[in-house]
């Protein structure tokens, strides 16, 4: 399976301004959020990207690009219809490919050579089926992310077979439903906010029925996929930013710096403040 085409999604009105949120990269460069991801994706190999935006903001964003423009196609969510409609509407970008989902309030820092979105897509393309990228991660930040249920892959610890989905489960339904053996407990695998979906999720999704909201969520439909083909959950080797969260963006500029050549720098400077402020 060839995966050549991604979509960010960067439309909501709670989340459209992030992906524009400025920070010092790892290399010591100042780019925007929306510009380190289109570097990312770009550099595993993705070959054209749509981008999912709110009305009236096209050109704020073909700023954000940063020499990126010519590979990017920006496809307006007119009404703000949740995180499945702004998906759906990507369809004619997509066409009948497979293809990355990624969010525009997440950054990712690899803790191997390969980068994030390189280590999904190559997993996909072996195993030939959707692929999610999960982390373990604590109960307590349930109310930001999916979840995911499933079991180990043999032979592989890092990939599960997904079997339920939940979003945003309260701790107790993530108990009763979403426990995965061999994780630590109060630990449950969340969506890393970046996906491999196929031609047949898309269908699923043009299938699905909005909510008492009017809105068409995204979960319920990777939860129907799950029910009809092998679906599987990647335990990528890093970590993601949900600059979303509070302190996201500090806590991704934080990360950033550390990974880089000036680590040592911004560490003394961390402590310097630290002892400063006690």
């Amino acid at each position: 399976m060839k995966i050549s085409k991604a979509v960010i999604t960067a439309a909501g009105p709670d989340h459209q301004h992030l992906p524009l949120q400025t920070l010092v990269s790892s290399s010591g460069d100042t780019k925007t959020v929306l510009s380190l991801l289109l570097d990312e994706a770009f550099n595993a190999g993705i070959e054209s990207i749509g981008i999912v935006i709110a009305p009236g903001t096209q050109h704020d964003f073909k700023s954000a690009v940063n020499g990126h423009l010519e590979k990017v196609t920006f496809i307006e969510q007119t009404e703000s219809l949740g995180f499945g409609h702004a998906v759906l509407i990507a369809s004619d970008f997509v066409g009948s490919d497979s293809f990355l989902l990624l969010v525009g309030d997440h950054l990712y820092l690899s803790s191997q050579e390969s980068s994030c979105m390189r280590q999904l897509i190559e997993v996909a393309s072996q195993e030939n089926c959707p692929v999610s990228a999960v982390q373990a991660t604590h109960e307590s930040l349930l109310p930001y992310y999916g979840v995911v249920g499933g079991k180990r892959v043999s032979g592989n610890p890092r990939l599960y077979e997904v079997e339920t989905i939940l979003e945003k489960p309260s701790p107790t339904e993530a108990e009763q439903n979403l426990i995965v053996p061999g994780l630590r407990a109060g630990n449950y695998l969340c969506f890393f906010g970046m996906h491999v979906l196929t031609p047949s999720f898309m269908e699923e999704l043009a299938r699905s029925s909005v909510d008492s909201s009017g809105r068409l969520p995204l979960t319920p439909s990777l939860d129907a996929n799950a029910q009809n083909e092998r679906y599987l959950a990647l335990e990528l080797e890093g970590r993601r930013f949900n600059i979303g969260e509070p302190y996201g963006l500090l806590r991704a500029n934080l990360g950033m710096a550390l990974a880089g050549p000036k680590r040592d720098k911004i560490m003394a400077s961390i402590i310097e403040l630290i002892a400063a402020t006690r």
